[in-house]
């Protein structure tokens, strides 16, 4: 599961022609489904979003997590950061999850954020969308299950 995490002071989207969310600062998340992923990664990947510490805090320090600073979600479905690059010039979406177990893991990811964030809005999975944001800072971060399991190096 691949999530690109962007701090926004506002963020929206629109679904197929409609207004599906809104919110003001908080993280705008670009989430992907591969062939592999399970409730475990999506449990991995909401404990590391829902704690990171990417606000500032008095001080000016990035010591806040999104909780911390009453911050919203707005949480996106995008398979195309699965996409596989290595190849070629087109890039192949061979380990993107199945549209039915990406929708699934995608509503769950979801549910899990709004039991911590309350206000947690969403695009709407497989819909064209238009998403328009302010990346505070800017402020990207990118998350990887694969990576987050694998020991730190020092």
């Amino acid at each position: 599961m691949r999530a690109l995490i962007q701090r926004v002071s506002h963020a929206s989207v629109i679904s197929d022609g409609v207004p599906t969310g809104k919110i003001e600062r908080g993280f705008l998340v670009l989430l992907g489904v591969t062939e592999n992923d399970t409730e475990q990664e999506v449990q991995l990947l909401t404990d590391k979003l829902l704690k990171l510490r990417i606000f500032p805090d008095e001080a000016g320090k990035t010591n806040c997590s999104l909780q911390d600073v009453g911050g919203s979600l707005l949480v996106i479905s995008q398979f195309t950061l699965c996409a596989d690059c290595r190849k070629g010039t087109r890039p192949s979406f061979s380990h993107a999850a199945k549209p039915e177990e990406a929708n699934r893991l995608y509503e769950l990811f979801l549910a899990k954020c709004r039991e911590v964030i309350p206000h947690t809005d969403s695009g709407v999975f497989g819909a064209h969308m238009d998403v328009s944001l302010c990346n505070d800072g800017p402020f990207t971060i990118w998350l990887d299950t694969d990576d987050l399991k694998q020991p730190r190096n020092r």
